[in-house]
């Protein structure tokens, strides 16, 4: 860890002065969440911070099976380190996003997704009275926002059957309603949908709404039928699509799907690569002399002055197969790698589990995984 640290504070010293990446270079406290032994405890994406919105508590998953499949929602008390069971025996599609678990309602409740009897539904926690609701069977959930009340759903990417369009259920009216069509993707990106997917029936997948609740993005999927969601050709997924769901309309498109996520100002994307995409031009910038970690998951801090990524490590001195965790400004140059680790154990997932880093509400602390021991562990750095 000292020496990848060390190179990435030398190259940064050549670059454009960052107060706060400086910041990050230095005495910065490394923690696991929760250090009860014996378990997997796992934060869903780097899309969704597992922080509520006013820095009490921390939701993650938490598993004793080998692979991380079943397991429970917990949330932990910063203060104390207590910990709260809000659903048990929740069974998910792998340990890469776990339950999809998330804060919605500025930290009122938390929704997941789960299966049973291979019929899945989403699901929504009151996390004072514990309260659980079904607000959904037959879809699974994208990513909403912590402190909003709208929590977008799709149908299963494998097998959608008539689920095929974003349906948004709104926390605050307890209605789900149908906010985007794949019929309208179609009618706007037919050509581009019939190369990619050959005319297969497609349905709309994963979508992530935006921080001003204003815009979603998501993936198109092309399912293989059946019932076996855990399998990689299950559905063939690809492609970019941004929605605005005031003018109810497409508004942007891309082929290829990385690892996307907003920006604070809900006008960009910013993308595996460094790549950050202006969804009004549909003109890109990348990041100046930032590293590119392989198999990066890239995202930006809430003032939209830093990113987090992480990624194997070689491109910045690292060993082969190292995993790390590297903090950037947003206006390149400058970066430090925070925690270098071995990501080969943990959880025995088909789909194995990353890091996925992402910024507190404050940005002062930036959670992620690692599966560098027997169990994948959630931590929790944080600078001075």
């Amino acid at each position: 860890m000292k020496r990848v640290l060390a190179m990435a504070c030398l190259f940064a010293t050549t670059c454009p002065a960052d107060d706060l990446v400086t910041a990050w270079a230095k005495d910065v406290k490394i923690t696991q969440v929760s250090a009860l032994p014996g378990r997997h405890t796992i934060h869903s994406y780097y899309v969704a911070n597992p922080e509520s919105p006013d820095g009490k508590r921390v939701l993650f998953f938490t598993s004793s099976h080998p692979a991380g499949y079943v397991g429970e929602l917990r949330m932990l008390e910063r203060a104390t380190g207590k910990e709260t069971v809000l659903a048990e025996n929740v069974h998910t599609e792998d340990a890469h996003r776990a339950a999809c678990q998330q804060w919605l309602s500025g930290g009122k409740r938390v929704a997941f997704h789960e299966v049973t009897d291979k019929k899945w539904r989403v699901v929504v926690v009151n996390v004072e009275t514990l309260e659980r609701v079904i607000v959904a069977e037959n879809h699974q959930v994208g990513f909403g926002r912590p402190e909003g009340d709208l929590l977008p759903m799709y149908g299963c990417h494998w097998n959608p059957g008539p689920y095929r369009d974003l349906e948004v259920w709104d926390a605050a009216t307890g209605k789900t309603t149908t906010r985007a069509k794949i019929s309208e993707v179609e009618a706007k990106y037919g050509e581009w949908l019939s190369k990619e997917f050959g005319g297969r029936p497609c349905s709309i997948f994963f979508p992530v709404i935006s921080p001003d609740l204003k815009r979603v993005f998501f993936k198109i999927a092309a399912g293989n039928g059946g019932d076996n969601f855990m399998a990689k050709n299950a559905s063939h997924r690809q492609g970019l699509v941004c929605y605005d769901l005031e003018a109810g309309v497409c508004v942007w498109q891309h082929g290829k799907w990385g690892h996307p996520g907003w920006t604070p100002d809900s006008r960009h994307i910013f993308e595996m690569g460094n790549v950050s995409f202006d969804i009004q031009t549909g003109n890109y910038t990348k990041l100046k002399d930032v590293p590119v970690l392989r198999g990066s998951h890239p995202s930006v801090s809430p003032d939209g002055q830093l990113m987090v990524t992480d990624g194997m490590t070689e491109p910045v001195g690292g060993k082969p197969n190292e995993w790390g965790v590297m903090v950037a400004g947003m206006n390149g140059g400058k970066w430090v790698v925070l925690h270098s680790f071995e990501q080969n154990r943990g959880a025995k997932s088909w789909r194995r589990n990353d890091p996925h880093p992402v910024f507190s509400a404050d940005g002062k602390r930036i959670y992620y995984n690692t599966s560098d021991e027997e169990f994948t562990r959630l931590m929790v750095a944080e600078r001075p």
